[in-house]
């Protein structure tokens, strides 16, 4: 070795020239400011400290109500931004001509009324003249004719399909969330491989700082409650009279639903046939609100639907407002000054979750109606993120029942999918397929039906330009066939129902083969056993 060092070091320890040392130097800080622009993405997520810090302290099922809340409101950003740029922001730019409009009160933000009802807010304030040539309209009121020569910006087209664009994104978006969903609640493992996970491999030897220290402590601590509270539940058998009770509860509230129901039908009956009284009473009243509320006939039905629909999104805000402060922040006082408890409330996920869905199915009626609806439920949800945050912090303790994020996320976005968002798009649907919308307003004024806005454009791109006779042909079998439409809606229902199917099965395999292992352990101790009782018997007799 020392006559090969006589003679020179080998290659490999050659001196490196400066530009080598100084390109080694640019790659490797240009590695570690990449590192740490990746290690503060998701620091920049919006709410990230907030959601760690409520999981840390609640539980990932108090999580998933503003996991929900924050799904809602990316929902809502993306619908208004769709509706802001194709249709809001070029009816601001050529507004129409209307009368003056009327003094801001402040009131209008309780009501919609007053200065709200001639503006973008509703549907009456958006016309249907074309944006270029304002003035080049049809002689009956109408932009649409069939011997135009060129084709401006189409205003009611773009209204019809920024509308049916955002809710098909946002279907397409909800059904993969609940099929992510459903992979998340039921994958491979179960909560006894979670266990041992968040036992052994949980903690991030890269927290340093003492508040994200004490935080990841939380989280572990609260995630460990969470997955064996779960296996408690999954092992503890009810008995016969525990099912019986349970079954005898839900029938008692099926009970008295039904019953509540059978009654108001009843009531509505007796009043129509027995209290004829009743309806001149009826009538002066019907009179004396349709001098104040009721829209009259020279007003828009859609601007008086969308009106309602945004007094309801602002009293449901009102009414939570309210729940919060005297089911959370009062009866907290009641319970720490004159009950002399340590016990706090329960924050109520079920209870909000429905709140929230009430609300998002109020915004999504009345996107067709009040355009900017989506903006006032957007603002509504920020507001409430921090109000519901707040609240939960100082007033609130965790559910006494934990339950995983994950299935409590599958629970919510399937009742906002199929009640919720499928009844709303059927109602919509059959607005714009079948109800004759208002003549002396809005984009569809002198029209049958609003659907019949993109018929009539087809017609017209088909008389400027007979090459394109093809789109119409389209047109007719396919958006026009209700029998593919029902076709695509059950094949989107049977992709739904065969991922859950495929989800189960992998389920029923995994309990299977875990019983496959469980039970070859057993053949394997068993024949341990009489190995050893053998080779004990043949000691004894040697």
């Amino acid at each position: 070795v020392g006559a090969e060092w006589a003679e020179g070091p080998p290659e490999a320890a050659a001196p490196r020239s400066p530009c080598g040392w100084s390109k080694d130097y640019v790659v490797l800080g240009c590695r570690g400011v990449w590192y740490r622009i990746l290690s503060l993405l998701p620091a920049m997520q919006p709410w990230h400290y907030t959601l760690k810090q409520i999981s840390g302290r609640f539980g990932s099922s108090v999580l998933s109500y503003f996991l929900f809340l924050k799904m809602l409101l990316m929902y809502n950003i993306f619908s208004f931004l769709i509706l802001l740029v194709f249709v809001v922001a070029l009816q601001a730019a050529y507004p129409p001509a209307s009368a003056s409009p009327q003094p801001f009160t402040g009131l209008e933000l309780l009501t919609g009324a007053g200065y709200f009802t001639h503006s973008l807010l509703y549907y009456g304030y958006y016309s249907n003249v074309t944006l270029n040539d304002p003035c080049a309209s049809s002689p009956n009121g109408s932009a649409y004719s069939l011997t135009a020569p060129r084709l401006p910006y189409n205003m009611p087209l773009a209204y019809m399909f920024s509308v049916g664009v955002s809710f098909l994104i946002t279907g397409v978006l909800l059904m993969y969330s609940m099929s992510h969903s459903f992979g998340e609640s039921y994958r491979v493992g179960g909560s006894a491989g979670d266990l041992a996970i968040k036992v052994f491999c949980a903690w991030d030897f890269k927290v340093i700082q003492k508040r994200s220290v004490k935080l990841q402590c939380e989280n572990i601590c609260t995630q460990l409650k969470e997955l064996l509270a779960e296996q408690q539940s999954r092992s503890r058998s009810l008995s016969l009279c525990q099912r019986l009770g349970h079954s005898a509860v839900l029938l008692l509230a099926w009970a008295l639903s039904l019953s509540t129901v059978l009654g108001c039908v009843l009531a509505v009956h007796y009043f129509s046939e027995h209290m004829h009284a009743m309806v001149v009473l009826g009538l002066l009243c019907y009179h004396w609100l349709s001098r104040r509320v009721v829209c009259s006939t020279e007003e828009c039905w859609e601007t008086c639907v969308g009106q309602d629909l945004y007094r309801f999104v602002v009293m449901d805000f009102i009414f939570t407002l309210l729940d919060t402060l005297f089911g959370e922040l009062v009866w907290r006082l009641i319970l720490e000054k004159r009950l002399k408890r340590k016990q706090r409330p329960e924050f109520d996920i079920a209870r909000n979750v429905l709140e929230l869905i009430y609300g998002q199915t109020l915004t999504w009626l009345g996107v067709l109606f009040a355009p900017l609806l989506p903006a006032v439920q957007t603002l509504k949800l920020l507001l409430l993120f921090y109000i519901k945050k707040t609240s939960l912090m100082q007033n609130c303790q965790s559910p006494s029942k934990p339950w995983q994020a994950s299935r409590m996320n599958t629970i919510f976005i399937t009742l906002l999918c199929f009640p919720s968002f499928l009844g709303t798009a059927i109602f919509l649907s059959y607005t714009i397929w079948s109800v004759r919308p208002s003549e002396t307003c809005g984009p569809f004024q002198g029209l049958e039906t609003i659907y019949k806005s993109g018929k009539t454009w087809v017609q017209v791109l088909e008389k400027s330009n007979p090459n394109i006779t093809w789109l119409a042909w389209v047109h007719q079998h396919l958006v026009e066939n209700t029998f593919l439409l029902f076709f695509m809606a059950g094949g989107l229902l049977a992709v739904i129902y065969f991922n859950i199917q495929v989800v189960g099965g992998q389920q029923r395999i995994i309990r299977l083969l875990k019983e496959q292992i469980a039970n070859e352990g057993k053949d394997k101790i068993f024949l341990i056993q009489k190995l050893h009782s053998i080779y004990e018997l043949r000691e004894r007799r040697a």
